[in-house]
């Protein structure tokens, strides 16, 4: 079966099993409380179930649910059963505002956590701000995020403008010398094309060709045709899953192939080679995590997601369950659910979760944790960067598409 529909039928094995989701708003509503029973912890967001960010932001979601059964399971948080109170924003920014407002000023939840996508999680946050509730952002990495002086905001990934790091990198130790950088003209991909800019610039590399699309842009054949022409060595894509996708089979289609190709988002998904087949083999791509990390817990969340949803996690899905994890670490840390407590825990805690360790500078900025650069090679998404890390040795040029 498809990854694409084993997601689908995970959102009504989520929906039975947890609660139904209610018909007007898709929140998922309380469960029964017997009357001695401390009324439980409700916990809102809203994730892009529908819409572009549907398939990442269905594994952020995956992830926060497995970390709630876990956790009721084993008596809650402080004597208090999770609920989660979850929307659907269909990927849009305006959506996600007006549900942030609905689930602190209407459906009065204790907390919240973040939503996906830093094109979201930008206004989103100015509504947390206001209302001065903590939020680990889950599912952002652009660092506009933390330039605007808000004291509510904490980051959980690596910020977006290092992702391209590695493929610079290697890059450079290959002697190439000219890049060509396309992104949607969105917050992260803007801020992964500046600091790939940037980084490639420092290295020697020639930035032959840079170029923003829409996020409605369904046709990127002319962009491609415009790069051919220059023939730069290396492709740097600031795109997210649906894009990633359709920048290969274009690339395909034009039979040209640059000797690096290198995508956000899209290579990261544990599908990409399920929709692609063995075109994705080659393509470079960012990651924060994967099943493969050695570090404490991971293995068992690896096998608890697996078990639950039938397939293993991508770094979507441990970013949600170690956001949780963060969030109930804070709680923990400040004994109580009071808002204040939590935020300064969150600003002053060093931990791990089972996505990888968490510090935040003043801004609230990650500073510990690292990001990597994946290949798919043979079928099989393997980490080729940094060394010290590397599950596999890295394979450049990329060969002609009618050479393979």
């Amino acid at each position: 079966m498809p990854l694409r529909s084993r997601l689908l039928r995970v959102s009504v094995l989520v929906a039975v099993s947890v609660a139904a989701w209610a018909p007007a708003t898709g929140a998922i509503p309380a469960a029964h409380q017997a009357p001695e029973a401390a009324a439980p912890l409700r916990i809102g967001a809203s994730i892009s179930l529908t819409g572009i960010y549907d398939q990442p932001a269905g594994e952020l979601r995956n992830g926060y649910v497995l970390w709630m059964e876990q956790v009721n399971a084993t008596g809650g948080i402080l004597g208090r059963s999770v609920e989660l109170v979850i929307y659907d924003d269909a990927s849009d920014p305006d959506t996600a505002v007006n549900l942030y407002e609905r689930l602190i000023a209407e459906d009065k939840v204790d907390l919240i956590i973040g939503p996906y996508s830093s094109t979201i999680t930008v206004p989103v946050s100015t509504v947390t701000e206001k209302y001065r509730f903590p939020m680990v952002a889950a599912g952002a990495a652009a660092t506009e995020v933390w330039t605007r002086g808000y004291r509510y905001v904490f980051g959980i990934y690596a910020l977006a403008r290092h992702d391209m790091d590695g493929a610079i990198d290697i890059a450079a130790k290959n002697g190439y010398r000219a890049v060509a950088i396309i992104n949607e003209n969105t917050p992260f991909p803007q801020d992964t094309a500046a600091g790939a800019a940037e980084k490639a610039r420092e290295a020697g590399l020639q930035i032959a060709f840079h170029e923003e699309y829409g996020p409605d842009v369904s046709d990127l054949g002319p962009a491609v045709t415009r790069i051919r022409a220059l023939n730069p060595d290396m492709l740097i894509g600031g795109t997210f899953a649906e894009h990633a996708r359709l920048m290969v089979r274009q690339l395909k289609a034009l039979n040209w192939a640059p000797k690096m190709v290198a995508l956000t988002v899209g290579p990261a998904l544990p599908d990409f080679y399920d929709i692609l087949g063995p075109d994705a083999d080659y393509i470079f791509g960012t990651t924060y995590w994967e099943p493969s990390t050695q570090a404490p817990g991971v293995s068992e969340f690896v096998a608890s997601y697996t078990q639950r949803y039938g397939y293993e996690p991508g770094y979507h899905a441990s970013v949600g369950f170690g956001a949780a994890q963060l969030l109930h670490q804070a709680i923990e840390r400040a004994q109580s659910f009071d808002n204040e407590g939590i935020r300064d825990a969150l600003a002053t805690m060093e931990t791990n979760t089972v996505f990888g360790p968490y510090k935040v500078d003043e801004r609230g900025a990650q500073i510990a944790k690292p990001s990597y650069l994946l290949q798919w090679l043979n079928g099989e998404r393997r980490i080729v960067w940094p060394d010290d890390v590397a599950e596999a040795a890295y394979a450049v040029p990329m060969p002609a598409w009618d050479g393979r």
